[in-house]
């Protein structure tokens, strides 16, 4: 089904996007007016290999008239598989000069995982990493019958030997390409004329609540809206550095690698693999930064092993300086500035502790720190800024680009994931849940009319989580919709909310709360039996045991 047809019975149309408004558009303006500049870096076996605007843009319409050589047309899906390399974001960018649209999936999709969505999008082309890819692809078609006309690699090692006709290398589709674009000087102008600020950019998918993978398709217009609401709120800048390390199937590496980076003329760098992103981040020094809050949190594990296995004198320093600087952002965002004695001590430690380990990772230039998806640990959020990483909270979901709010630099709450960005409206249904709706929005899922009939109405996305607006307009999100629960008297709340809001005490290990149909909610807390003795030698008070200190009525007014 073509995504202009797809079923929406919405009225609220406010899309006034101007033609020629669109990513091959910005590609092809970035190229003319800074042709030799860094747009994309590589490191392929331990070599950086630097692509220029010029470059990019190049390779993407080369690739472009390649595939419309090889049978690819509009509206047709085209499955994207593999890591984060460059030729894959090529191919994704020169789909949309075919009108075409990009599926990415994960990279470490099973083949009936594949399966499942060429089937429901009707796939009958991919371009795929390298071998690994190409082997699931062939297991696929051995379980489930022939599917695929063409299949694109881009790494040839391991696939040696003839290949069938409908297996092509990117380099020779690019060739293929060059040789049309060369015969005819009109092509790359009318390949630049097509697209439209309307057609999908990108198909990705969404598994909402039901686990269910939904597809929903981002259009040209969405995604520059959404990069544009953020920049005028000064959430992006020109030039910034990037690294391109999460999954390409991920709204997040979209709207940042290529978005933003086309926007805003990012420097987007590749990390060799996975497993080289923290030695490849210290070269490469982003001063932006994207992750999710598993990534964050398995920095601070990294952090933490290499402590324990430090000298005891550095190990005391770092436990020294790391909770004064804790205590002291805790202070901060609860509005209490700190004194010039603990500035002072505070460069200190950053000349000592902070600046060394942000350089060990990567993040001694970072100017502006993200993270969004789940909400991240409060913990992680806090050690993070008291660290020195500026880092803020994103809100957003697949469906409306990731970018409907955001904490400014100047006004972090933990608690909050701060305000809706320009051009976006959020408002609060009778049912508590967070309504968005915008440019940023998309039109519909693909090829599921009910679906998109329950998510939007009007125009609002119904996220499917719960919320509130504090009075300075600072949104916070409860958790979902489906986690909220009432009291006797018919008072809302959402459990793990209130959970995470007590366990941001230092002295609180874990908390259970319960409330349901009660008249009041209680929490069973189980308190930090390293935090609250320590405070209690300090304090005088004596005790025997775990149990008996948490029985201590001075406990009980300290927690």
């Amino acid at each position: 089904m073509r995504p202009d047809d797809l079923p929406l019975a919405l009225p609220w149309r406010p899309h006034d996007w101007r033609k020629g408004d669109h990513l091959l558009a910005l590609l092809a303006a970035n190229a003319s007016s800074h042709p030799a500049e860094i747009a994309m870096r590589e490191r392929d076996r331990g070599i950086w290999r630097e692509y220029t605007w010029q470059d990019y843009h190049d390779t993407v319409f080369a690739f472009a008239a390649g595939l419309e050589s090889l049978g690819v047309r509009p509206f047709e899906v085209v499955q994207i598989v593999g890591d984060n390399r460059p030729a894959l974001y090529f191919a994704m960018v020169a789909l949309g000069a075919l009108r075409a649209i990009a599926s990415p999936a994960y990279p470490d999709a099973t083949p009936e995982e594949i399966a499942l969505l060429a089937e429901r999008e009707d796939v009958r082309c991919a371009v795929v990493e390298d071998q690994e890819q190409v082997d699931k692809l062939l297991q696929l078609e051995k379980e489930h019958g022939e599917r695929y006309r063409l299949i694109v690699y881009d790494d040839p090692r391991g696939l040696a030997g003839k290949m069938p006709e409908r297996f092509v290398a990117f380099a020779e589709v690019v060739a293929r390409g060059r040789e049309r674009l060369a015969a005819d000087p009109m092509l790359r102008q009318a390949l630049l004329e097509r697209p439209s600020p309307y057609d999908v950019a990108v198909l990705l998918h969404s598994s909402g609540t039901t686990g269910t993978p939904k597809g929903v398709p981002l259009k040209h217009g969405h995604v520059l809206s959404a990069v544009r609401n953020a920049a005028q709120a000064g959430y992006f800048q020109n030039g910034d550095v990037h690294v391109a390390y999460l999954p390409m199937a991920w709204v997040g590496d979209y709207i940042f690698s290529v978005g933003a980076a086309f926007a805003l003329r990012f420097a987007v760098n590749i990390p060799e693999r996975q497993e080289t992103v923290i030695r490849d981040l210290r070269e490469i020094a982003p001063t932006v930064f994207f992750s999710s809050p598993r990534a964050w949190a398995g920095m601070i594990t990294r952090i933490q092993v290499g402590m324990d296995e430090s000298t005891p004198l550095k190990r005391r320093l770092y436990e020294h300086f790391m909770a004064f600087a804790i205590e002291l952002e805790r202070r901060r965002l609860a509005g209490d500035p700190p004194s010039l004695g603990a500035r002072l001590w505070r460069a200190l430690g950053e000349w000592m502790i902070y600046g060394p380990i942000k350089d060990q990772l990567g993040l001694a230039r970072v100017r502006r720190a993200y993270t969004a998806g789940e909400a991240i640990g409060e913990d992680d959020f806090l050690f993070l800024r008291a660290l020195g990483v500026p880092l803020r909270q994103f809100y957003g979901q697949t469906e409306n680009c990731a970018l409907c709010a955001a904490q400014s630099a100047d006004d972090v709450k933990l608690h909050t994931v701060g305000r809706p960005f320009p051009g976006v409206e959020v408002k609060i249904a009778d049912s508590g849940e967070i309504l968005v709706r915008g440019d940023n929005v998309f039109d519909g899922y693909y090829d599921n009319p009910k679906a998109s009939e329950e998510a939007l109405e009007d125009g609002w996305l119904h996220t499917g989580d719960a919320g509130y607006f504090e009075e300075d307009g600072s949104l916070v999100v409860l958790g979902r919709l489906s986690e909220v629960a009432y009291t006797a008297a018919g008072e809302r709340y959402v459990a793990t909310y209130v959970e995470n809001r007590i366990k941001f005490s230092q002295y609180v290990k874990d908390v259970c709360v319960i409330g349901e149909n009660r008249p009041f909610l209680s929490a069973i807390v189980c308190i930090d039996l390293e935090a609250v003795g320590h405070w209690a030698e300090e304090h005088g008070v004596p005790y025997t045991s775990y149990a008996d200190l948490s029985q201590k009525p001075e406990v009980y007014d300290l927690v």
